[in-house]
């Protein structure tokens, strides 16, 4: 295959592609040369036998970068240095520059800014790589899928978690699990795995339903290639279902297939129904015996097998992925850890009964939304070159049911279309806890295999008798040592075999060990140690390809199963320090992504044209608002752990611009602080007549307008290179603000006290679907505290508008000009919270009384501070006269 035919595999511009160009395309010339010599022979010219093609299909990659063009990006990055030595010089102004007769406001004000200068450094400069990536589908099928023979493709364990199926509805749970079992992939390499934390009857007897339905609607998406595979939200999609469906019964099978959903969503809502009320007793499965999750805080560890071995055909007689039901086991006493500890004790399950090499978790609100999400992942995690460095593929998050405002920022372009980019040009982006392919040894705590150093070309430029007289013998060397070495190895491990693995029926995996050399050699005890008591999950972390004990039951591996979801089963272990999800903060996702990036691996960012995966977003304010304060809380109690960014990690294999994004991430909580005592600076200085700033020289004028343009223009060639709307941008920086001052605020104070002080704020999961209308009052009013502080914003900086106007007509022209930097100031504030004065509303189109309450008086006390308030009077510079008492007369 010519190479220059694939070159823009590789990317136009790159000057070591171009010399390996010209230097594949001269030894191509003298090796045709030569071959036409020896009458069209293949030959030896190199002396590693018979030369082939640089670029032959084996050895393509089924993926490449898209780095920024230069024309965008190299203006991006020079403004970016223009800025911060404006930066630099406007805080040397303002630091030099007191205001005397407002010391206090100017203290305050350049303390807030400096905060704010440091935190755009740590977010800015982890952008300074942008990249994009895209896949070849083709190739992956041409490698690993050949005709006539069976899929090499990668086996792929796949986690959905859900808590309550009262908050996280059963049919989104069912919709989700429907793409997972209809996905584009080998039946045979895909697991589905559900986790139940809330052990409720309801999410099993809708996953029975589930299981049944997928008999019907796997063998629709497959014939007719649909596209989403969710059935709701592929009936709800107003196009033409026609288009690209040749086959004439097609309509016919959509109608009946719709008709079949409409009754399953009939049994799924009955189902929910019947468990508003609970049985007095308990709930009681169909034979009888009561439902052993009847104590959610009390129970034993429960797996169901719904399809898969025997029984997983659908109505065509095809093999359906496996359904497995976990519900791991809860007692009092226990520290169970969450979402991550069922995380954990997942990836335990999973390992026992299939052991695929790869994770992907999904949350039970996002489904698959193409079908060909494990394809992409795979373009990456099984290329032969880069793979093996990749702990996780992370895809972005995308969301269905926003309203075309999009007010609240709920899509989050600006993280997941810019800051994710930047971060994939260094070492990754990170983990946001759903739509991840993970490789399994990563969760294992290990570090990523060493970079080999590409071999020299010195045997390369010298005869063959040359080079066999100098680095050939070191070679030989060397090989004689690395065999003598792996012979000692294996002796000693079969030497050592019964105690490596104490279990009778690991003859299967023996081959597997044997490939392992810095693994295999660990004795059981310190396996034990590490992983726990189980020696079939023991002996499959060994296995670095996957796949399960040849010679065990699947009756025996059930058993195993539970004994490993056991809630004692991780103790005075490495689960949550080292191993699988870290513990430690209610944002798991962040501390788990960091710890595999300190242990040297990199993590990938695929965008595929299609979304991958798409989610529930939060249907209102308080649920936004929520979601922001359990973020920022977990971040807080990140910054305050031992695996703090700032000094944790050292030594590793982090990068530094991937260290400040990971620091980023958990002191922006702290930014709340500044930035509302920021925001309250504008009513202060409207109320008291003072500003933060002395009277500005040109000098002084030329830094204050010179960062403003470089601010603008930082963000114009942002989203020039993202591609990002301004609408997006503009939502993103209005609630940044918003949540600055209530999410953010009340998790630092929640997160100090969790920490310093033992008092746990547990977070309610945010709703993922419409609730009834009691239920929704009582959501409603349990999170009103966080919209108090942004209303009293809203309300002291409209007196303080009001007040200083009133001040400047009453005084006359002269005191206009020192008014609009005060107004400029407070209508900023205002702006960016315009969002959340909309959002007041609310429910029911009405704001809660308690929220007035609580605003006004703030608002009103700290109005009171303003002595000086009589705007209607104006204001002398001269002696102050006061009546005598007597009569001059």
């Amino acid at each position: 295959m010519d190479p220059s035919k694939d070159l823009a595999a590789y990317g136009y511009g790159s000057v070591a592609w171009k010399e390996r160009m010209e230097s594949w395309k001269q030894k191509q010339e003298k090796l045709q040369m030569m071959k036409n010599e020896k009458g069209g022979k293949d030959l030896d010219y190199d002396g590693d036998g018979p030369d082939i093609p640089l670029m032959d299909e084996g050895r393509q990659p089924l993926s490449r970068k898209l780095p920024v063009p230069s024309s965008q990006i190299n203006p991006y990055r020079m403004i970016i240095i223009i800025r911060l030595v404006v930066l630099g010089f406007f805080f040397h102004y303002r630091i030099t520059h007191p205001v005397n007769d407002a010391f206090a406001l100017w203290l305050i004000s350049v303390i807030c800014e400096i905060w704010f200068g440091i935190s755009w450094i740590l977010d800015q400069f982890p952008k300074w790589l942008p990249i994009e990536r895209e896949t070849y589908l083709d190739r992956l099928s041409l490698r690993y899928e050949k005709e006539g023979q069976p899929s090499q493709l990668s086996s792929v364990d796949i986690f959905v978690s859900t808590v309550d199926p009262l908050k996280e509805p059963p049919l989104v749970t069912a919709n989700t699990v429907l793409s997972i079992l209809a996905v584009d992939y080998p039946v045979d390499k895909v697991s589905c795995y559900v986790s139940d934390d809330g052990a409720a009857m309801l999410t099993f007897e809708a996953l029975s339903e589930t299981s049944e339905f997928a008999k019907k609607w796997v063998p629709f998406c497959k014939k007719f290639s649909i596209e989403p595979r969710a059935p709701e939200f592929y009936f709800a999609q107003k196009i033409d279902y026609l288009q690209d469906k040749v086959q004439a019964s097609f309509v016919k099978e959509r109608r009946a297939m719709k008709r079949e959903y409409e009754e399953f969503k009939v049994r799924i809502n009955a189902l929910v129904a019947k468990a508003q009320k609970v049985p007095e007793e308990g709930w009681t499965m169909q034979d009888g015996t009561p439902w052993p999750g009847n104590n959610v805080r009390d129970h034993p560890g429960m797996i169901q097998v719904f399809l898969g071995q025997s029984g997983g055909h659908d109505t065509d007689g095809n093999e359906l992925p496996r359904l497995v039901y976990v519900s791991r086991e809860k007692r009092p006493g226990f520290n169970h850890h969450k979402k991550a500890g069922a995380m954990n004790a997942l990836v335990r399950v999973s390992a026992v009964l299939t052991n695929a090499p790869y994770l992907l978790n999904l949350d039970c609100d996002h489904y698959i939304n193409n079908s060909k999400a494990l394809r992409e992942a795979m373009c990456f995690l099984m290329d032969p070159l880069l793979g093996k460095r990749v702990c996780y593929v992370q895809f972005p998050q995308r969301f269905d049911g926003i309203d075309r405002h999009d007010r609240y920022a709920n899509r989050n372009t600006v993280f997941f279309d810019i800051n994710m980019k930047g971060l994939d040009g260094i070492q990754g982006p990170i983990y946001v806890g759903t739509g991840c392919v993970f490789t399994r040894q990563a969760l294992y705590g290990i570090d990523a295999p060493k970079a080999k150093k590409p071999p020299t070309r010195t045997c390369n430029c010298l005869p063959k008798w040359l080079c066999c007289g100098c680095c050939c013998s070191g070679r030989r060397k060397k090989k004689t040592k690395s065999k003598n070495k792996l012979e000692s190895k294996k002796k000693s491990l079969s030497s050592k075999k019964g105690e490596l693995l104490a279990l009778p029926a690991l003859e299967g995996i023996e081959e597997g060990i044997e490939g392992i050399e810095s693994e295999s050699l660990i004795p059981q005890h310190k396996l034990e140690k590490k992983f726990g008591q189980s020696p079939v999950f023991v002996a499959s972390t060994l296995l670095e390809d996957g796949g399960t004990l040849k010679s065990t039951s699947p009756a025996s591996l059930l058993k195993e199963a539970i004994h490993v979801i056991s809630c004692g089963y991780e103790d005075k272990t490495e689960w949550g320090k080292e191993v699988g999800w870290i513990y430690g903060s209610v944002t798991e996702d962040i501390l788990t992504g960091f710890k595999m990036h300190c242990h040297g691996w990199r993590s990938i960012y695929c965008i595929p044209p299609r979304p991958a995966f798409k989610g529930s977003a939060p249907i209102n304010l308080s649920d936004r608002l929520h979601q922001v304060l359990r973020w920022a809380l977990g971040s807080i109690e990140i910054f305050l752990s031992q695996h703090c960014p700032i000094w944790y990690g050292y030594g590793g294999g982090l990068k530094w611009l991937e260290r400040l994004s990971y620091i980023n991430a958990t002191i922006y909580p702290w930014t709340s602080i500044p930035l509302l005592a920021y925001c309250t600076l504008p009513a202060v200085c409207l109320l008291t007549g003072k500003f933060i700033t002395p009277e500005l020289s040109n000098v002084a004028s030329l830094w204050f307008l010179s960062l403003f343009i470089c601010i603008f223009a930082t963000s114009i060639l942002e989203m020039r290179w993202s591609g990002v709307g301004i609408d997006e941008w503009w939502r993103n920086e209005q609630f940044w603000v918003i949540g600055g001052v209530s999410a953010h605020l009340f998790a630092v104070f929640q997160g100090l006290l969790k920490v310093l002080a033992g008092v746990d704020t547990n977070f309610t999961v945010t709703s993922k679907a419409g609730e009834d209308e009691e239920f929704s009052e009582l959501y409603a009013f349990k999170w009103t505290t966080l919209l108090i502080p942004p209303t009293t914003l809203l309300i002291i900086n409209l007196i303080g508008v009001v007040a200083g106007i009133s001040n400047a007509i009453n005084n006359g022209y002269d005191s206009w000009g020192p008014l609009f930097g005060k107004l400029f100031f407070a209508f900023w504030v205002i702006v960016h919270l315009y969002p959340f004065l909309k959002g007041l509303l609310g429910r029911q189109n009405r704001t809660p009384t308690i929220i007035i309450v609580w605003s006004i008086l703030l608002a009103s006390i700290f109005s009171l501070l303003w002595v000086r308030i009589d705007p209607f009077l104006a204001k002398s510079d001269g002696p102050v006269l006061e009546e005598c008492g007597l009569d001059c007369n």
